[in-house]
Order: C-alpha cells, then structure tokens, then sequence
C-alpha cells in the first residue's frame, strides 16, 4: 500500500474505538527576552564581513520576524521545568500524582544521564523517567508513548516536559558563504518550554450521543534516507569532540523539499482512521519552520488557511515546542474548547512525519 505520495504507508495501528487517554492540560513557557531575527542578521554580517548577506536575508525569505532567547545560566531541563510547574499548578496535581515523565525535546542538557532525570529532580518527582528523542517530532512522539503505556493500564498520569533550547547551537562566527547558508536555518530557531498531560480517559459521561474526549488516531512514516539533509553532528560517537560539529548544518531548500516529498497521506490516513473529515476539526496544528512552509501544508492537504494558528512569525521555529504552543495559543484565545478536534502534524528532521487527531 502506497499513500498519495508514493512512499510506503505508515506503519497500521488499531483505530480507537474509545479513547484511552486524554490530553488533560497543556502549558508553554516562553523567556522573556526577545531577539528581532533583522537586529541579529545585522550583527552577524558585521562580526562576518565580506562573507554574510546584506541583512534582511533571512527574515525575507522566513517571514520570521523574532525568536525567544533564554537567560545564559539556564538549560534545557530548566524551559521544561518552567512549562511543568505551570501545568502542575494548573491542574491542581501533585508531584506525588505523576506516574512518568518523559522528557521529549530535540535538546539536551548532556549525554548522560536522560535528560527527564534532571527534570525530575528539580520538579521534585520520584516517578520513573526517560527522554524520547526524535528532532522536532519529540514531542508528538512522546503522547505517542504516553497514549500506549496508559493503554495498556501500566500508567494512569504521564507528564510530557520539553525543553528546546536550539539557541545554544547557532553559529556566529562564519568562516565561508557555504557555511553561512547552511547555518541560516539556525537563525530562526527559539528557546522555549512546553508540558502536557497525559491522563487515563475518564468513563465516559454525559449524553448518550457525545463523542468522549481523548486522543482518537494516530500515524507516524519516516522516510530515514533524508537524515543527512539536517544534522547537529557535535557529541555523539561520530564527532565526540570536534567543536566546529556543535553548531546546526542544514540545506533548507533540501529540507523543504523533503517534507513536500512526504506528502498527505499520513494525515489523511489519521483522518480516516477517526472517522473524521477536514468539517470535522477546528484546528491543525502544524509544525512551523517558517511562514512559507504554511502555504505548503494548506496545498497539500486541500485545508482552508483559517484552520491552522501562526506562531512562527513572532516566536521563531520552537522545534517540538511549537504544536503545544498553538494549541496553548489557541485555548487561550477561545479558537477550540472541550468537545472540539485538533489534528496535531509534526514534521521533523531525519526526516519524519506525524500526525494524530484529539478530540478535546
């Protein structure tokens, strides 16, 4: 079986007849200090002359406009921490009530230990943890884990931290244009944290004929021969202590043409296995590179622009933070309520697609 694409289909998985988990809360935090994307690109061709583009370059063609910086002395585990003891705080759960943490984030404080350990630490939790890792999917594929695990009756409250702190990872000083444009990406990306909670579905109450709430379907395809497109090479055991390999290295028009390449049929797929059409969802969020990208989704997926939220414009490409803030955003702003459905569409490095449909 092949989706509309032409790549191979993802991986079947069991249509949810009833939900089993639900996404009780979801929080963001995002740092206080600013940096114009314009401001930054000027002081870049002055500590480079002669090698960076007149300023303006990046915010042209991105459309992003500003990103979140976090204060020097904090880490990765520190956004998540902040986005949790929101969330926490929120819905009124103790330390005590969490059964797992999965720390979920392209970002890391160090190699070892997981990262979920230090976030566990300073929030105090003495649940069992792990990171799960996988670019700017992390956090999809977190609720993926944590949707599964609650499933099968192992865990009833699963806390999903993150802490994407890609600020660390920009390039300043650049030696060539080649390495300049394959740095730029890097300019537009965002510190921030996120948490959501993931909560065994409640029985169900209220009218006979209102759908529960809960996580209704879900898909995930990777196409694995792309990773090389985008990488951040430094630390492993390919580069273990190569400092110039600690800094972002992406082709943005190969990246671009990778997700085009993915095509619609794994969000499709999601729609249909919940018995849901584009009438039926009043949001999608949609991971968010930079603002043209937008035009892309709404083409290839037959979707009206109004359903989805921008955030990348004024918050910059908050990799796996960036579907928990428009949902946030979007609950903030009344857009979606209980009762309504999000499709969440994560498209990461690797290069990797995801999606799943939750119904408030």
């Amino acid at each position: 079986m092949a989706t509309l694409s032409g790549m191979p289909a993802p991986a079947p998985t069991v249509p949810c007849a009833a939900p089993a988990a639900v996404i009780a809360g979801v929080q963001v935090h995002l740092p206080e200090r600013t940096v114009r994307v314009a401001d930054a690109e000027r002081a870049l061709a002055a500590r480079n002359p002669g090698v960076v583009p007149a300023a303006g370059m990046v915010e042209r063609l991105t459309g992003v406009r500003s990103v979140h910086l976090m204060p020097d002395d904090w880490q990765a585990s520190d956004l998540a921490v902040a986005a949790a003891e929101k969330l926490l705080a929120a819905q009124g759960v103790g330390t005590r009530d969490v059964d797992l943490l999965l720390f979920a984030s392209a970002s890391q404080d160090m190699v070892e230990p997981a990262t979920a350990h230090i976030v566990a630490q300073k929030l105090g939790l003495t649940c069992p943890v792990m990171d799960v890792k996988n670019a700017c999917n992390s956090v999809l594929n977190a609720l993926e884990v944590a949707e599964a695990l609650v499933r099968t009756g192992r865990y009833s409250t699963v806390l999903v931290a993150c802490g994407e702190a890609p600020s660390r990872a920009v390039r300043w000083d650049v030696p060539d244009r080649a390495t300049y444009l394959r740095s730029a990406a890097g300019y537009t990306m965002s510190d921030g944290g996120a948490a959501v909670l993931v909560r065994a579905a409640p029985d169900h109450v209220g009218p006979a004929d209102a759908a529960p709430a809960g996580i209704l379907a879900s898909a995930f395809a990777a196409e694995s021969a792309h990773w090389t497109i985008g990488t951040l090479p430094g630390g492993g055991t390919a580069h273990p202590r190569d400092a110039d390999r600690t800094y972002f290295d992406i082709d943005g028009s190969r990246l671009r043409e990778a997700f085009l390449a993915l095509g619609p049929g794994t969000v499709l797929d999601v729609l249909e296995r919940a018995g849901l059409t584009w009438d039926d969802v009043a949001l999608v969020a949609v991971h968010q590179v930079a603002v043209t990208y937008l035009a892309d989704v709404h083409e290839a997926l037959g979707l009206p622009a109004d359903r989805t939220l921008l955030t990348v414009a004024d918050h910059g490409n908050l990799a796996s933070a960036t579907l928990p803030l428009q949902l946030a955003r979007a609950l903030e702003q009344g857009r979606v309520g209980p009762g309504d459905v999000v499709v969440l569409v994560g498209l990461a490095g690797g290069i990797s697609i995801g999606a799943m449909a939750v119904r408030l």
